[in-house]
Parts: C-alpha cells; sequence; structure tokens
C-alpha cells in the first residue's frame, strides 16, 4: 500500500471530479482534528485538460460562468470565476464585457487555475487497470483496492467510497472509424496543423449540434480557397432554446423533481427540454452561417453547402483523400463528394461508469434497461455486501435529469456527494444501509 486508507478516490479528473477535490479541500479547512476527508484522484492525461481540442478562439461557454466549479455551492468561495478573473487581473474588464458567457478557452483556463490549487489530491499519467473489493471477517466489502499505473510503476490506492468520473467519449457514426482524414469535432484542433500546407480543397462536416456549425465556421474561416459542405438530416440548424423558463431544468431544485418523477414523466421532460441543450445550436452562430452563405451566393462563388435533410450513407477512406456518399432524406438523390477531410460531429456517448470496476461492478445493481440503479445521492445502489460507496458523476440522466454530466449542476452535486460521505462515515455501521 502506498498510503492509508483513503476516504475517497476519485477516477477521472475532469470538471466534476474537479469540483470534487475542492469541496473536500473547502470541508477540510474548516474541519477540525480528525474531521477532515483524505482523497486521492487518479487521471490519465498528463496534465488537466477539457475538450482541448474544441477550444476555439472565438467559441463561448454555453452556460453561466456564475455556474462555475464552486459559486452555487459556495458563493464565498476562494475558487470562484470571479477570484480567477481578479487573479488574472482582468475582473474589471469582463464586468465592462457585460457577457455571462466566457470564451471557452478562457473558462478552460480558470479550471487549469482551479486544478493547481488542489493538485497535492490528484495524481496525473495514472490508468487505472483495477478495483479490486476488499472483504472483512464477515464477507462484506468494506474498502476497494484501486491499482493503477503511472510510468512504470504501480500503486495501489485503497478506499472507503470511490468517485467515478471517467467523463464522455467522443461517437463517429456505425461503421466509421477515426483516420488521418476522419476525425471526430473532439480532435479538430489537434489535426487542423497537420493539414495546412496541404492546401486542401474540400471539406465535409456531418453533425447539426453546436460543435458541428463550430467547425463549419472554424474551416470556412481558415481556408479560404476550399468547400465545406455541412450534412444533417434536419432543415436548418435549430437554435438552443436558453430562455429563463426553459432554463429551470437546469436549476438544483429540478434535480428532487425529476428524480422522484415516474418514468413516464422523465421521458416527457427529456422529450420537451431536449432542445436546451442536444443538437442545438446558439443563434448568433446560426446567423453568422447564415450570413456568410447568402454572402458568398450573392458574390457568385458559393464555398459554404448546405445538405440539409439529407444523411450520410457511406465512407470510403483512402490515402488520397474521403468519399462521402450523402443521401437526401427528400427526394432519394445521392450526391457523392470527394474529400480532403470528413469531420464528424457526431456527439458524445456517456462511458458505462461501471467499466472500471472490475469485481466491484457486478455488486452494482442496474435497473431492467441495463442502466445504473442510483440514489438521490448519486450513490450506487448495491449488493448488501458491498459497504464501501460507488459514487457517479455521470451516467444518471435516467435518474437525475439532464444535468447529469453537465457543468450547470456540478457545484451542487459535488457537495451532495461529499455530504452523502461524510454523514455515512459519521453514522454507526449498523445504521448505514448498504
Amino acid at each position: 500500500m502506498s498510503e492509508p486508507e483513503l476516504d475517497v478516490v476519485g477516477i477521472g479528473f475532469g470538471p466534476s471530479n474537479l469540483a470534487m477535490a475542492i469541496a473536500v479541500s473547502e470541508h477540510n479547512d474548516g474541519a477540525g482534528p480528525g474531521g477532515g476527508v483524505t482523497a486521492r484522484f487518479l487521471e490519465r492525461q498528463p496534465a488537466f485538460g477539457w475538450h482541448r481540442g474544441m477550444l476555439l478562439d472565438d467559441a463561448t461557454m454555453q452556460v453561466s460562468f456564475l455556474k462555475d466549479l464552486v459559486t452555487l455551492r459556495n458563493p464565498t468561495s476562494e475558487f470562484s470565476f470571479l477570484r480567477y478573473l481578479h487573479s488574472r487581473g482582468r475582473l474589471v474588464d469582463f464586468i465592462n464585457h457585460k457577457n455571462l458567457f466566457p470564451l471557452r478557452v478562457e473558462f478552460h483556463d480558470y479550471f487549469a487555475w482551479a486544478a493547481e490549487q488542489v493538485a497535492d489530491q490528484v495524481t496525473y499519467g495514472a490508468e487505472v487497470l483495477s478495483v479490486t473489493p476488499v472483504e472483512d471477517a464477515a464477507g462484506d466489502v468494506t474498502a476497494v483496492d484501486v491499482l493503477s499505473r503511472r510510468g512504470g510503476r504501480l500503486v495501489t490506492h485503497r478506499a472507503r467510497n470511490l468517485v467515478v468520473g471517467t467523463g464522455l467519449r467522443p461517437r463517429l457514426p456505425e461503421g466509421i472509424a477515426a483516420s488521418p482524414r476522419i476525425w471526430h469535432t473532439s480532435d479538430l484542433l489537434h489535426n487542423l496543423p497537420g493539414i495546412r500546407d496541404a492546401r486542401p480543397r474540400r471539406f465535409v462536416v456531418v453533425g447539426a449540434g453546436q460543435s458541428a456549425a463550430e467547425a463549419v465556421a472554424t474551416l470556412h474561416g481558415a481556408f479560404p480557397e476550399a468547400e465545406v459542405y455541412a450534412v444533417f438530416s434536419r432543415y436548418g440548424y435549430s437554435p438552443a432554446d436558453d430562455s429563463a423558463f426553459a432554463n429551470r431544468i437546469f436549476d438544483p431544485d429540478a434535480v428532487d423533481e425529476f428524480y422522484r418523477a415516474p418514468e413516464s414523466v422523465k421521458q416527457l421532460l427529456m422529450d420537451y427540454h431536449g432542445n436546451t441543450n442536444y443538437s442545438v445550436v446558439d443563434i448568433d452562430l446560426i446567423n453568422d452561417l447564415y450570413r456568410r452563405a447568402y454572402q458568398e451566393k450573392v458574390l457568385g462563388r458559393e464555398r459554404l453547402r448546405m445538405l440539409n435533410v439529407s444523411r450520410l450513407t457511406q465512407v470510403t477512406d483512402g490515402p488520397a483523400g474521403v468519399t462521402a456518399t450523402v443521401r437526401s432524406l427528400l427526394t432519394g438523390e445521392v450526391t457523392t463528394l470527394e474529400a480532403d477531410v470528413l469531420v464528424c460531429a457526431t456527439g458524445y456517448h456517456q462511458a458505462d461508469p461501471y467499466a472500471v470496476l472490475g469485481d466491484v461492478a457486478e455488486l452494482c445493481l442496474r435497473d431492467d434497461q441495463g442502466r445504473p440503479k442510483v440514489g438521490r445521492d448519486y450513490r450506487a445502489a448495491t449488493d448488501p455486501r458491498l459497504r464501501a460507496g460507488v459514487y457517479l458523476q455521470g451516467g444518471t440522466e435516467h435518474s437525475h435529469g439532464i444535468t447529469s454530466a453537465l457543468l450547470s449542476n456540478t457545484a451542487v452535486r459535488v457537495g451532495e456527494i461529499l455530504e452523502s460521505v461524510l454523514a455515512r462515515r459519521a453514522a454507526p455501521a449498523s445504521l448505514v444501509p448498504a
């Protein structure tokens, strides 16, 4: 063992577990002797990073800066976005900007700034290899051993609770694999330098959401000699509903209401309010792309082309380029596009939070659709023998609503998880439910 038994081991260190580390740090600052929480977070990346491949210079956040890592939980926190701005000497400038939505690259810098302050809780470059149950004399699993590898060194951390924040995984269309000419938008900025000198003639971007529109705008601006084809099954890009009443779906109280609602009502709410987050685009970006397309029609040289109500049906990847076959859903007409690069803005899927848990996963319960059963405190429902806690930051959209993997409720969510860990630690073992 590399260190004593910990209260918490966090798997992954994106914004959610970063917020968790901050909550632990703030709790420990005010805790008396023996009241602190011991924690270690394990992250595969060599340093903090959040969607680096889409940190476009002019891309803005789609969530208010007040929904940062801490403010909704602790408005006086030293880890707030406003405190970050003050430390960077930009607080007055930001106020004068009169904008609730910072640049995405700026918010990433805020995350990195916060991560530096809790770096003592994090091990970067650590790949989790296994999670093994630790049984007591009665056969109950009271802790877990988390084995990780950093470089050539193996380290085991024993924990009474796991907080799983393994994040989202890029999704590509079925049958399509990433390659030097087929990209997911998560790799856009990583891959652009390798193609700049090749003088590309045509890009094809598949998708109708914010990332798709941003990729189209970026490629259209960065390669003034190239055509950019946007392929999507809608008639046009749909604007995000960020109106005041609709935004209540992201309120902390909405999690309580959603959790208690019948399954039929949960599905209705997801259907009604999907346009607050899924496959939608900021209206300013929609207007900008329309302006570009119209201007090109006026000038007689159309580089930005929209293949709407259409679907990608086949892709052939070769050393000289990509051949994309697109079929109109209205007429059945087939268009074949020879392109230098196909960009798939086809979203993400939630990684199975139990996939990293090994034998421990067998003690975690699922519903009849194979989804994790989760308590209101984000603690996985488990076999009674598993006394160690497994808390999920993500993978709970079906139980807790649309904010499951979003920044909107992160500050409040980690506070609730920490309260649950502390309450269970303080309670006599005989009174703690499995």
